[in-house]
């Protein structure tokens, strides 16, 4: 029984279902009775079946479920992610692309028919708050009750998504999903900026079906906040609250690896929480942002739960994160301990379960395997966890209106060039400074050590078009925002000494540098000007309670700016700029290289 009106909604529906030709369409209202007969149904497959969900204990982890995708599907691929607008340079030099006509003409013979003897699931959600003027109605069909399950946790789901849309609107993004044989040959995750359509086929793993999330909330929707005036970030959102109750809401951009989840719920250090300071969490991974009635920029999180990494998360790492785990969450290619039916990962504690079963499904000696070298959870492994389990969510984290934004951070894992924090001297050169965001490969990720990896605004995958147009939006919201823009500043959190130490203690401790970017939007604190933007005075981070660690000497060297080191990075970004992205197809704005001309003259002054 279809749960709309909406005449462009159902013709739709209608042709999908003419193309894959589904035995039954089930659509999704989102009611308890229906989601619990899925999970009964799920749950009831046969041992070996690559769909079957499985319940864990209840008592300890009640309402959670466990999924083991197939071992050719763990993580995103890129190299099967596609941007097919109408010409390539509308796409960009940092999206794979296809013509759209083409692109369907390859992929329509895979969609025939392919869920004949299966059920089409019809999901209408909401990215966002129901009702909000920021939000965004999507309709995902798909073969899969692990995408109903997972799009239930991380999205508003259910007949309440349509009431955004009304009965004629056509902007609604449209989601095509089919695991089909999950056959990475034609394994394709396609998006049709242009037509607001997302087509996705041969996988069963989280970031290349649960369409509302990286598919329709950054690359879609960063192409409709061009085209509309707003902006879509892979960006957290949390709130600092202070001792007189007042809050200043920040977001920030981070690569992977570089601790962004932690920050998202991060716990102040004891001398802060004794002054009474409080952080919340409204996004750990996606903001979107649009200028309010005010002139101020204003912020919500389109999604409604954490799609988070597993192994690492622990109480020490992430008291928070663990948490939102508790109940009512599913599991994805984790361990299991069968001794009592729960779950475990790579560094949840010291103790691997000895009766376990390893993420591909095989019962080892936990302790065992793991001195053999191998991994009892996959190392992209995955927890969906309601945002509403996290300890720290914001009490504004369902405000339709968003919440307005003071500062945007960007950050990456650099070992010597960067300083702990800096902030640009204003809008246009804080895009600069996000356009340069990167990281250096650590050992682990590629073999070679400290090979600079871009990934602007770390939005790098995610941007649904042309890299160059992107950054001129930004430059472009920048004026629309005049005076009331965010101040923009960059941090690092992993600067080393010569023995390839961390010399910053990182984690709440990053609390410090909070303090310091609010009291500069405050205006509360002078700071020093310098080639590369205005630097922190000494002794204008608070380092009560770290003295041992972060002597003078030490902050001496977190705030260096060796002119050396940034001649070379400014080289390095020139390169970038011309080979990487212009010589590619990439407009760069002029306003860009004018940045890089301004940073060099006051380098060599």
């Amino acid at each position: 029984m279809a749960l709309t009106n909406n005449k462009n909604v159902l013709a739709w529906v209608d042709e999908m279902v003419a193309l894959t030709k589904p035995d039954k369409v089930v659509w999704i209202d989102g009611s308890k009775e229906q989601l619990d007969a899925l999970t009964a149904e799920v749950t009831a497959l046969p041992d070996g079946d690559p769909n079957k969900m499985y319940e864990l204990n209840q008592e300890k982890l009640p309402g959670c479920l466990y999924h083991r995708t197939l071992p050719n599907d763990v993580a995103r691929v890129e190299d099967r992610t596609f941007i097919c607008t109408s010409t390539k340079e509308a796409a960009g030099p940092t999206n794979n692309w296809m013509a759209p006509d083409e692109m369907k003409a390859m992929l329509t013979p895979l969609y025939d028919g392919v869920m004949k003897g299966r059920t089409m699931y019809v999901i209408p959600y909401s990215m966002g708050p129901i009702g909000s003027p920021l939000a965004k109605v999507g309709v995902e069909l798909t073969d899969s009750i692990y995408v109903v399950l997972n799009m239930n946790i991380m999205t508003r789901m259910g007949a309440a998504a349509f009431e955004n849309l009304g009965d004629t609107s056509d902007d609604f993004v449209r989601g095509l999903h089919s695991k089909a044989d999950v056959d990475p040959e034609k394994r394709y995750i396609v998006h049709f900026p242009e037509e607001n359509t997302i087509w996705s086929i041969n996988s069963a793993y989280g970031g290349n079906v649960l369409l509302g999330k990286k598919c329709f909330a950054l690359r879609i929707a960063s192409f409709q906040g061009k085209n509309e005036g707003w902006m879509a970030e892979h960006m957290l959102i949390l709130g600092v609250q202070k001792p007189n109750g007042e809050t200043k809401y920040i977001t920030a951009a981070f690569p992977s690896a570089c601790g962004k989840t932690n920050l998202a719920m991060l716990i102040p250090p004891e001398g802060y929480q004794k002054d009474g300071y409080k952080v919340f969490t409204v996004g750990d991974d996606i903001a979107w942002m649009k200028p309010g009635k005010d002139g101020r920029l204003y912020a919500i999180n389109p999604e409604n739960g954490f799609f988070g990494v597993a192994p690492g998360t622990n109480e020490k790492s992430n008291p928070n994160a663990l948490a939102c785990t508790r109940k009512n969450t599913i599991f994805t290619n984790v361990a299991l301990n069968n001794e009592d039916n729960t779950v475990w990962w790579e560094k949840l504690d010291k103790n691997p379960p000895v009766d376990a079963t390893e993420w591909k499904g095989a019962k080892v000696n936990g302790p065992e395997f793991i001195a053999e070298g191998g991994n009892l959870a996959h190392p992209n492994s995955r927890f969906t966890a309601p945002a509403e389990n996290c300890p720290c969510i914001s009490p504004e984290f369902n405000n339709p209106e968003g919440v307005p934004i003071d500062a945007i951070i960007f950050g990456g894992r650099r070992a010597s060039t960067t300083p702990l924090v800096y902030q640009s001297f204003d809008w246009t050169h804080g895009t600069y400074i996000g356009s340069a965001v990167s990281s250096e490969t650590t050992a682990a990720a590629t073999g070679a050590v400290g090979v600079l990896r871009h990934d602007p605004m770390a939005m790098k995958p995610f941007i649904g078009y042309n890299v160059g147009d992107y950054w001129a939006h930004w430059l472009e919201m920048g004026e629309k925002l005049g005076d009331k823009a965010p101040k923009i500043f960059n941090v690092n959190w992993f600067k080393q000494d010569e023995n390839g130490n961390f010399i910053w203690p990182g984690f709440g401790d990053n609390m410090r540098v909070l303090d310091w970017i609010i009291k500069r939007c405050e205006g509360t604190v002078d700071a020093d000007e310098t080639a590369i933007g205005y630097l922190p005075k000494k002794g204008d981070i608070n380092v009560e309670g770290i003295e041992d660690e972060v002597t003078p000497e030490i902050m001496d060297k977190l705030l260096a700016v060796d002119k050396d080191l940034w001649t070379k990075e400014i080289a390095e970004m020139r390169r970038y700029y011309n080979d990487d992205i212009a010589a590619k197809g990439g407009n760069i704005p002029e306003a860009l290289y004018a940045e890089l001309d301004k940073i060099e003259a006051k380098l060599n002054k």
